[in-house]
């Protein structure tokens, strides 16, 4: 039988994960790429000997990657990671900090002794979000929302039942304020939403269950940073027999009665039985399906979720305080998530959020210096005047944490690079420099997200951080399970 040709558009981790799956069921697998380089969000780069991962620092679910390595049988690729024993060091506005961390048990005591919350009362608050990740991720991560044949399983009722009683009625801050009397610790809890771009006011309370991922389980760091995890993707999809063509522009999907037939780039037309895009979904349908007479209006058409300004800074000190992950706190967080979504203004005081690998990669910096990944979540691009923007953030920036650091930042900074809005959106095909696609900001978001295929075009598929499951890591390298287990069933295999 004819071997069947699968073409990807765009080598972020759900097109890499998607590539590696569909390769083992038989295609073959031909990526496009119109960057030079391969990873989306996920790259590094190097400046002055400053090593930094360009895009998402935090990573949790470990062994989704252990598992693509066990599929592809690819024994000479190993990925190597550390299971880390503290979350996130936190300093709030009155100048109180603190290192939180892993572990429901640990947790709790430190949250009790630090903020004065009950210990019982935040160890069932944890123990709740592990039951309710237990009995949703199978329904509404593992597999398709969108097949009728996938969501019937026994945990169904179990998982619905949950979602109606903890997830639906309140928003993340009205179920974190519902449990904690300190402020403090409602806002620490509330800042998961912006795991997948969206406002804790708004989004759905079952979206806490991210703080189970971090601070029940933990996160980890790959040996090498975050971009060996699209090295390793790349390497297993190189060793598989994937092919990858770089600097090339896919411009249309190409179909025909009703079925995808390939694609056509910058060099020209190519055939295949399968299109599956790691495209932002937005982009998808207005720049390579802009005369396909059915676009899903009302999913395209919904809130977006935040972007993020970040400044990559080579810093000529250390600094003990600081470790992997550390949070600086704005004093008002509402009036931050109304500048962020609603004015789409940035904030003066915005929560500051600073990676530095170097804490245990010691090779990402000089010696007796530090790799500064600052970012802070910021609106979407419409229109703004973001060199202007950058530049007042900067200078606040650089006050807060001189001030909270007790010493001068901008006289340590060796090295300085700049990601905003309009990058995101122009490097990365991010809609308005939004992250994630859609925002979670309604209790119906997750049900409006892109299905992982299309309803219109058969032989269509779409993974990645802006369809179903959401946005994040671990959810990207689902989405390509869900891809591979909806091309399975459509192709009786």
């Amino acid at each position: 039988m004819k071997e069947k040709k699968v073409f990807i558009i765009g080598s972020g981790i759900g097109g890499l994960a998607t590539a590696i799956r569909l390769t083992k069921l038989g295609f073959s697998v031909h990526v496009f790429e119109s960057n030079d380089f391969v990873g989306g969000k996920i790259n590094s780069k190097t400046f002055k000997n400053y090593r930094f991962d360009m895009g998402p620092s935090i990573f949790t679910e470990p062994y989704l990657m252990d598992e693509l390595l066990e599929l592809s049988e690819q024994k000479t690729i190993t990925f190597d990671y550390s299971l880390l024993s503290e979350s996130c060091r936190y300093f709030f506005a009155d100048s109180h900090s603190f290192t939180l961390p892993v572990g429901k048990k640990e947790v709790s005591i430190k949250i009790a002794k630090e903020l004065g919350e009950d210990k019982e009362k935040v160890f069932s608050y944890l123990d709740r979000m592990e039951k309710n990740y237990t009995a949703v991720a199978p329904v509404f991560i593992h597999v398709s929302l969108h097949k009728i044949k996938q969501l019937l399983n026994k945990q169904i009722l179990s998982a619905l039942k949950r979602l109606f009683k903890y997830g639906l009625s309140s928003s993340m801050n009205k179920v974190n304020a519902s449990y904690f009397k300190n402020p403090k610790t409602v806002q620490l809890f509330n800042r998961f939403a912006t795991y997948n771009g969206s406002n804790p006011y708004e989004t759905p309370g079952m979206l806490n269950i991210i703080s189970h991922l971090e601070l029940n389980k933990g996160p980890a760091l790959p040996k090498g940073g975050m971009f060996m995890i699209t090295k390793t993707l790349y390497d297993i999809a190189v060793q598989l027999g994937v092919t990858f063509s770089f600097n090339e522009k896919v411009e249309r999907i190409l179909y025909s009665n009703n079925r995808a037939t390939g694609l056509n780039t910058i060099k020209g037309d190519y055939l295949s039985d399968i299109v599956v895009s790691n495209m932002d979904v937005h982009f998808t349908y207005e720049k390579l399906l802009k005369d396909f007479p059915f676009h899903p209006k009302k999913i395209l058409a919904q809130e977006k979720s935040s972007s993020a300004i970040v400044f990559y800074w080579g810093i000529k000190s250390e600094f003990p305080d600081l470790g992997l992950h550390n949070i600086f706190f704005s004093e008002n967080y509402k009036k931050e998530f109304k500048s962020i979504f609603e004015t789409k203004e940035m904030d003066s005081d915005p929560t500051i959020y600073v990676n530095i690998t170097s804490k245990i990669e010691k090779k990402d910096a000089p010696a007796n210096s530090e790799n500064w990944f600052v970012m802070v979540n910021a609106p979407i691009n419409v229109g703004q005047n973001w060199n202007e923007i950058v530049s007042i953030l900067r200078k606040n920036i650089l006050e807060k944490l001189s001030k909270v650091l007790k010493t001068d930042i901008e006289s340590l900074i060796e090295v300085e690079e700049v990601m905003d809005p309009l990058k995101v959106e122009t490097l990365y095909s991010g809609k308005q420099g939004s992250i994630y696609g859609n925002a979670s900001n309604s209790r119906t978001a997750a049900f409006y997200r892109h299905p992982n295929f299309s309803k219109k075009l058969k032989g269509l598929y779409f993974t990645g951080v802006t369809v179903h499951p959401g946005g994040g890591i671990p959810l990207a390298l689902n989405s390509a399970k869900i891809v591979e287990r909806c091309v399975k069933d459509d192709f009786e295999l």
